[in-house]
């Protein structure tokens, strides 16, 4: 009896301890996200919303053409027209952003996942690195796609991928997306809550910049062009309705500066928290 006591510290103490490495952490989110039925779910509606909304929208303008008063056709933007899914796509994104997080709170696999990575900041960078290439990988091609069919249900209307701003536009639209969803990730490190995350993505995209239409004039050229919805925006707009609405370049820095001030307070609020 005495000698079965002495022998299993024998056995245990050969195993290997690894360290905790990035790598090894990103082979752990990679296993937990492909996993998740409602992972590829919610990045297949982003997809099919691009594409169907451009194609549909194609097709009904250029049955529409003939009865376009001249301004209407003066003010067409073939680009714009075909990427016009980015709308709903970014919901989609957003919301598996959140749900990657606080999917994990919500079911307690959180605690393992800390448990294992006690420092917990490279959990953060391991899923927002993982999530960012896998989102600009399918929302580029998604929108190379959809506007390639929203081209083609244009027929004489439409434009080329050589024309003027098809191509950054095309790529915008992808950069654009993937950094709504790294936005969405901050969130739910932030709030831990879906209802909660969702909810202020929503607001943020949709709510304020409706509420800043009624706003004074003055007002809203200086407040709704840097809102992150508003300046990403520009960076699959061609022709922009809003004469004070940024750059490329300019919405590009601006929505930059929103996902990194998100990530890092989600960065400073996760290693604070108890769980």
């Amino acid at each position: 009896m005495s000698t079965l006591t002495t022998d299993r510290p024998a056995r245990t103490s050969g195993l290997a301890v690894r360290p905790v490495t990035l790598p090894r952490v990103l082979v752990s989110e990679w296993v937990k996200f492909r996993s998740l039925r409602s992972t590829w779910i919610t990045l297949v509606v982003a997809v099919i919303a691009m594409i169907g909304i451009a194609c549909a929208v194609g097709a009904a303008t250029s049955s529409h053409w003939t009865r376009m008063d001249p301004g209407e056709r003066a003010g067409f933007e073939p680009i714009a027209r075909s990427l016009v899914g980015v709308n709903l796509a970014q919901l989609a994104v957003g919301v598996l952003g959140v749900l990657l997080i606080t999917g994990e709170y919500a079911t307690g696999m959180v605690r393992a996942t800390f448990a294992a990575v006690p420092r917990r900041i490279p959990v953060l960078v391991a899923k927002s690195v993982l999530y960012a290439v896998v989102t600009l990988v399918l929302m580029c091609v998604a929108s190379l796609v959809a506007f390639l069919g929203g081209q083609h249900f244009l027929a004489s209307h439409g434009t080329t991928l050589s024309a003027p701003h098809a191509l950054p536009s095309v790529l915008g639209a992808g950069v654009y997306l993937t950094m709504i969803g790294l936005f969405a990730l901050a969130l739910g490190f932030l709030v831990r809550s879906t209802a909660g995350g969702i909810a202020t993505l929503v607001a943020i995209l949709l709510v304020v910049p409706g509420i800043g239409q009624v706003l004074p004039s003055s007002w809203r050229a200086h407040t709704l062009p840097y809102l992150p919805g508003e300046a990403g925006a520009s960076l699959f707009t061609p022709r922009p309705e809003d004469p004070h609405a940024l750059s490329a370049g300019g919405g590009f820095v601006v929505l930059l500066a929103w996902v990194l001030i998100a990530l890092v307070a989600a960065g400073v609020v996760l290693r604070r928290r108890d769980v």
